[in-house]
């Protein structure tokens, strides 16, 4: 694996460039993280890149506070998180139209409690360093040159350094994904293009 991964690094490479949306729980409760991703695509066998990624759902926990009155009281918090992912993507099974990796990323950024449903850049919340590590493995199917459908699983593991935060964002995650080959599309299109004849033609 690493003869294989030394000689791809030493290959041609094009822009890997995402947006994605993963799926796991919190609590028993489904929810979604979004995410960017870009970086380099090595013979679209090995990917390596650094992306952000961040909870879209609306996660609510409830504390413990005292109102203007000095008076025990129960109030809600949204839970944040966002995080800078640094990502690899290794091609290990791979036929005309099938394509099997794993692939992997290591996270760090922070997690928190707010008032508001929405981020704030000026919240004062207390807020935990965040690390993370995903391994998974992905499918893909192509259906034409340019244009597949695939599915990731993996597992979220994170450090443990605050127990209302930490243990929550354990959990499986799940993903669908729409591929799109954009170069692969130009070469099929313009096969007599310069470019194609440059860097094509379109391949499965």
């Amino acid at each position: 694996m690493m003869d294989s991964i030394g000689y791809l690094l030493k290959q041609p490479y094009s822009i890997d460039a995402r947006l994605e949306s993963r799926n796991s729980f919190i609590d028993n409760q489904l929810i979604s993280v979004s995410g960017v991703r870009l970086g380099l695509s090595f013979k679209r066998k090995l990917k390596l890149g650094i992306g952000a990624s961040w909870l879209k759902s609306e996660v609510r926990e409830k504390f413990q506070s005292k109102n203007i009155l000095g008076m025990d009281t129960s109030v809600n918090r949204f839970l944040k998180f966002m995080y800078v992912c640094y990502y690899a993507d290794f091609v290990f099974y791979k036929t005309k139209r099938w394509q099997l990796s794993v692939p992997i990323q290591v996270g760090t950024g922070a997690s928190w409690f707010q008032k508001n449903k929405t981020y704030s850049l000026d919240n004062k919340s207390s807020k935990y360093f965040l690390l993370l590590y995903e391994p998974g493995i992905t499918a893909q199917f192509k259906v034409f040159r340019w244009f597949g459908v695939g599915a990731d699983v993996a597992y979220r593991f994170t450090m443990k350094n605050n127990k209302k935060v930490s243990e929550k964002l354990m959990s499986p995650t799940y993903s669908f994904k729409i591929l799109f080959w954009f170069d692969q599309l130009f070469y099929e299109l313009f096969p007599k293009h310069e470019l194609t004849k440059r860097f094509g033609p379109a391949e499965w």
